[in-house]
Order: structure tokens, then C-alpha cells, then sequence
């Protein structure tokens, strides 16, 4: 069952460690440098034991503007927070940049608890909580529960308790949808076991034995021990405060901002599309493909901000943006990110990731607005089509496809289902499960079309064009599998003709212009005038020199598809009824004689050998005589 995660925000030194020890007893500072310096430094892990049955586990972070950057990581994963302001100071610069942080992250639950109430007046007390209050008003812990607590009195701890364990108990505790994904917040290794890495699970669910991915590295190992609050599982569930001893990886392959995932469930990338809400309290506009420090998760990676729409984003407004890494980052859509500037660094704004690979997108593209509106309002089957139409001739692995929906199993399933049987999706490759869309093949048909048309127009002789040639000119890498289906589309519904490897408009008839009608009759009475004593191909060029050589082969050709002329050897052409006359003249010799060699044939026909042995090899050929000798038998003796 899925576990609740408290975090903990608010300035430095304002007694979030403190009340968490109070709380839970653990003193979750644990270096040498912390406990010098009286200040967080590193995030830091407790738990509560509730009396609703839950063990709510706890991420304690630093208040310091210097490891805001720790605070983030530590805040991506919670599910509620301890929203800590002291009653001393008030809110102070860390207590509105954390807020804002916590906004950004998508977090919707938590409780206010106001520390050091023993250092102040109960009017003065009245006063931090009201102050509070009219901060947080509007947000979502406007109606949130607050606390006044004392850590070194005790006093209103129990009442924190009993707020938590409402929390816990009103928290939904359904199993968070999806693979197993884990952001990487530390990483160490134990003599004797290896590597360990430790975060807050975020999805699915994962057993000892099962094999991980560490994204966007790569890098694959498998689980060989769990932990939850220091307590062995064999399986772990999203929520939960986890520790998992990996085997197969080194403990310098392996950093925070990693993510410990299902194998194939992610894609690294170094492009993301995303909404921007650009912070109210910040002083200038922010320009377009500003660097900035893109906070994903546990990972903190450089970026550039590119504005799709505008020059620049005035404070307090929001933007449909791509956001260019400078390394790659695995996510999924509805991940949600903060931007921090790059110099003086600053929490800036954040947002929702709505597409984790997409293409390069050009500013002012009417195709920009299109991609937005559905990621925001679209269905899981709008956005199916669309990501394939995006893709297009390439196409999608069904595995990628998954990934850049966020939908994995039945639901995807039942998303797909319903598109491959409608035939508005494509399985191109049914071994790998590449699928393209309709759209993009109906496309490409119409690429087809045009292409045949044109070539018919300058080449009205030819009866059609190479299919290789055809593939070509569409495209020079057009994957062959993609090729077959498209022809075997175009001929199942009637509109191109298949004539071996050529292809044709199914409404093409060869027509030829005056002066190759003319010769079309002259050549025709030639050859039959010759009977089987036939010119040669260069002896026929000759004979018409005063048309241009490729005219005299094309008609040649023409003549041959259309039943005039048969094409017995690469230099002589018969005429069609001539050439049937001996056959049936041959036919009746050797059914009379039972065999035929070379002698017995050139007295039978009164051709030279020039002649003879060419058509001896045709009938050979087209199977009407086999050779066994020198001579040559039927080769169907019923004939």
C-alpha cells in the first residue's frame, strides 16, 4: 500500500530540524559540518510511527539560500509539507522562496507550524500567525491546519501529531500508476553489499531480484536488498522513504539527479516541452533562450529557456516554452520542474513538463499552438495521434510511444486498442512494434500519386516507373517495410498497378505523340515484313536513323508491353504472330518426331544459326522444349 512523504520548508534556522526531532526523536543532521555549524546542510530522513497504522516518512531540508538547491531535490516526491516559520522572525526570504518552490512542484496538501512559540509574547505570537495567514491566503494552505510548537518545551507536539495522522488518514493511499521510478537524492556503499542509493519512490512498485535502469545514464543493475527506515523489505511501493543496495554498478557511475527506474520505461533527452509560470516577485522580464538551472526531480541541469510565443515573459505571467539541456534528463509528462537563474541564483519559476522528447521546435509555428492545446486539453488519443504524426515517417516504437504518454500496461492498452483497429494507426513493423499514423502514409500515398503523374506526363511511352526509383525521390532512407505497405495500400484500393518492378497509375494507358504513332506503324510493318529473319537492334536504329535512338528503343519497348513484338535476346526482337506460327510449326515436328536438335530445326525454319540457336533458348526459356543433349523433347509431352 502506498506510503505518505513529509517534507519539511522554511527559512534557515527557523527549527524545522528541531521540531522533527521533537517529533520523532531522530536527529536527522548527521554531518560532521552540520552539527558545527548549527545549520542543515545535506536533506535529512526521519519517520513518524501514526496512530492510523502509517509510517509517515520524513525528508528534512536545509533553509539556507546557498542549498536551496538541496531543498529542492529533497521537496520533489513529498506529499505533504511542513510548512515552518518561527515565531521570532516571521516570514523571511527562504519561507517565500520555499513556498514558491513547493507551489512549482505541484505539492496540495500540508500543515503550518509556527516554531519557538517559548521565545516570543502571546501577542507577538498572534501576530506571526496572522501575518501567516495573510501570506499563505489564496494558496493552497490557505485553509490548511497550523501548530504552535515548542521543541525544547514539548508543547504542541502532540497536537502536530494529531494533525499529521488526520493528514495521513484523509491521503489517498491508491498505488501510484506506472513503472517503478526512484530520484536518486544520495548515494554510498556498505562493506560488504555495494552500492546504495536512497530517495523517495515516486511510482509503481519493485521487488529484490528485479532488474533497474539507472536514466539517463543507462546503466543497468539489479536490486539485491530494501530498505524502508532502516527495516529489510522485499518489496517496495511508491512512497515510501527508500534505500536500495543495487548490484552491477560502481558507486562513481551513479549521482544524485539519476533515476532509479523500470527497464524501458524512460528516454533520455535533451529537449522537453513544458508550461512556464514566471514568477510575480521577480524584478525584470525574462528574456528568450535565458540559461538557467532547471531543477528536475533530484537532478539540477543547465538549460536555456526558449519562448515559443514572445520576445520575453513579464513577471507573473506564464508561456508555452521549450526547454533546451544541456545534459539529458529522463521524465515523464506531468513531471513537474522549478528554474532557478543562473546568476544571482534565484528560484524563478516552474511548471509542468507536457512532453518529454519532442522535436526542435521553431518559434511563431502555428503547429506550437496546435501541440499546447492538446497536451493541456487533448485525450490520451488525440495526443497518440499527434506524437506519430510528429514523428512521422519514422515512426514510434510502441515502447516510446508509451513513454511519451505515461502510459504503460492496460492503459495503454486500452488507449491503443481502439486506433490499430479503426486503422487510424499503422504497425509497420510488427518485430519491433513501430506504428505510424494514417495520416502521415495517407501522406505519402498522395506523395505517390503526384510523383506518378509527373512522371507519366514527361514519359508517356513508359509504362511506369522503378519502384526503386519511386523510393528514392520520396525518400532516400524510406524504410522498405514502410515502402511495401504503402504499394500495397495504393493497389488494394485501385489507385496504382503493381507490373513486376514497376508501378503505374492505375488510369496510365501509354500514349504516343504523331511522329511516334508514325513510327510505331512503320516499325510494326518492318518486323513483319521481316518474318523470322529479324533486323538486329542496331540494325533497326539504322533503318528509322532519321528518328532520335531513344524515340526508336522506346516504341520498341512499347511495341513489346503491348503484344507486337516478343524480345527473344538483348539484340533481336520477332514479330508476336510469327513467332507463333513456329511455335505451333515446332510443336507439331517434334510431336510427330519426338525430338528436335539445331539441324532438324534450321531445315524446319530455313534460319541461319544467327537465328537459330536464339529461338532454340526462347522455347528453352519460356519452357515449351527442355534441352537433354543436343536436342530438345516437350517439356509437357501432353501438349
Amino acid at each position: 500500500m502506498r506510503e505518505v512523504v513529509l517534507g519539511t520548508a522554511g527559512h534557515v534556522d527557523h527549527g524545522k530540524t528541531s521540531f522533527v526531532k521533537a517529533l520523532t526523536g531522530i536527529d536527522t543532521d548527521r554531518l560532521k559540518e552540520e552539527k558545527a555549524r548549527g545549520i542543515t546542510i545535506e536533506l535529512g530522513f526521519a519517520y513518524l510511527d501514526l496512530p492510523c497504522g502509517h509510517r509517515l516518512g520524513i525528508v528534512d531540508v536545509p533553509g539556507h539560500e546557498r542549498f536551496v538547491k538541496n531543498m529542492v531535490a529533497g521537496a520533489a516526491g513529498i506529499d505533504l509539507v511542513a510548512f515552518i516559520v518561527a515565531a521570532d522572525e516571521g516570514i523571511m526570504p527562504q519561507t517565500r522562496e520555499h513556498f514558491e518552490i513547493c507551489k512549482l512542484l505541484g505539492v496540495k496538501r500540508g500543515l503550518i507550524v509556527i516554531t519557538k512559540k517559548d521565545m516570543v509574547e502571546p501577542d507577538w505570537l498572534a501576530l506571526v500567525q496572522e501575518e501567516v495567514r495573510g501570506f499563505l491566503a489564496g494558496s493552497f494552505l490557505a485553509e490548511a491546519p497550523m501548530v504552535t510548537v515548542s521543541a525544547v518545551s514539548g508543547e504542541g507536539l502532540d497536537e502536530a501529531r494529531a494533525i499529521l495522522d488526520q493528514l495521513v488518514r484523509e491521503s489517498d493511499f491508491a498505488e501510484a500508476y506506472g513503472p517503478f521510478r526512484l530520484p536518486v537524492d544520495r548515494v554510498f556503499t556498505m562493506k560488504g553489499f555495494g552500492v546504495v542509493v536512497t530517495g523517495s519512490s515516486i511510482a509503481g512498485r519493485i521487488k529484490v531480484g528485479e532488474e533497474v535502469v539507472f536514466y539517463p545514464r543507462g546503466l543497468a543493475g539489479r536490486i539485491r536488498g530494501i530498505q524502508v527506515h532502516g527495516a529489510e523489505r522485499q518489496e517496495v511501493e511508491a512512497g515510501n522513504r527508500t534505500a536500495i543496495n543495487v548490484q552491477g554498478v560502481e558507486k562513481e557511475q551513479v549521482a544524485r539527479g539519476d533515476v532509479l527506474a523500470t527497464p524501458g520505461c524512460l528516454q533520455p533527452s535533451l529537449r522537453l516541452d513544458a508550461d512556464l509560470l514566471y514568477l510575480s516577485m521577480n524584478s525584470k522580464p525574462l528574456k528568450n533562450r535565458a540559461r538557467v538551472r532547471l531543477h528536475l526531480g533530484t537532478a539540477e541541469i543547465m538549460a536555456r529557456v526558449v519562448l515559443l510565443e514572445a520576445g520575453e515573459l513579464a513577471p507573473g505571467s506564464q508561456a508555452d516554452v521549450q526547454l533546451l539541456l544541456e545534459e539529458e534528463a529522463s521524465v515523464w509528462p506531468g513531471d513537474h520542474y522549478v528554474i532557478r537563474s543562473y546568476s544571482p541564483v534565484a528560484t524563478i519559476g516552474g511548471g509542468v513538463i507536457w512532453n518529454c522528447s519532442p522535436p526542435r521546435r521553431r518559434r511563431h509555428k502555428e503547429i506550437n499552438q496546435r501541440a499546447f492545446t492538446l497536451y493541456r486539453s487533448g485525450s490520451q488519443e488525440e495526443l497518440a495521434l499527434f506524437h506519430l504524426e510528429e514523428s512521422g515517417l519514422s515512426g514510434l516504437p510502441m515502447a516510446e510511444l508509451a513513454v511519451k504518454l505515461g502510459l504503460f500496461g492496460k492503459r495503454f492498452k486500452k488507449v491503443m486498442d481502439p486506433l490499430l483497429t479503426s486503422r487510424r494507426v499503422i504497425t509497420v513493423d510488427s518485430e519491433r512494434q513501430r506504428l505510424i499514423a494514417a495520416t502521415v502514409c495517407e501522406g505519402l500515398g498522395s506523395q505517390v500519386e503526384a510523383l506518378l503523374a509527373e512522371f507519366h506526363r514527361q514519359n508517356p511511352m513508359k509504362q511506369g516507373l522503378p519502384l526503386e526509383e519511386l523510393r528514392s525521390r520520396l525518400h532516400r532512407n524510406l524504410d522498405q517495410r514502410l515502402f511495401q505497405l504503402l504499394l500495397t495500400e495504393l493497389v488494394k484500393r485501385g489507385l496504382a498497378v503493381l507490373d513486376g518492378t514497376t508501378i503505374r497509375l492505375a488510369t496510365h494507358q501509354v500514349s504516343l505523340a504523331a511522329d511516334a504513332e508514325a513510327l510505331r506503324t512503320a516499325m510494326i510493318g518492318y518486323y513483319r515484313e521481316a518474318g523470322l529473319a529479324v533486323p538486329t537492334v542496331k540494325e533497326v536504329r539504322d533503318r528509322f536513323a532519321t528518328y532520335p535512338a531513344s524515340l526508336v528503343q522506346e516504341v520498341q519497348a512499347v511495341l513489346v508491353r503491348e503484344g507486337q513484338l516478343v524480345k527473344v535476346s538483348e539484340e533481336l526482337y520477332f514479330d508476336a504472330a510469327a513467332l507463333n506460327a513456329l511455335r505451333e510449326k515446332m510443336t507439331a515436328f517434334i510431336r510427330q518426331e519426338g525430338e528436335i536438335d539445331a539441324p532438324r530445326f534450321k531445315d524446319l525454319t530455313g534460319l541461319t544459326r544467327k537465328f537459330s540457336i536464339p529461338l532454340l533458348e526462347y522455347f528453352d526459356k519460356i519452357k515449351l522444349t527442355i534441352r537433354v543433349g543436343d536436342k530438345r523433347i516437350l517439356r509437357d509431352r501432353s501438349a
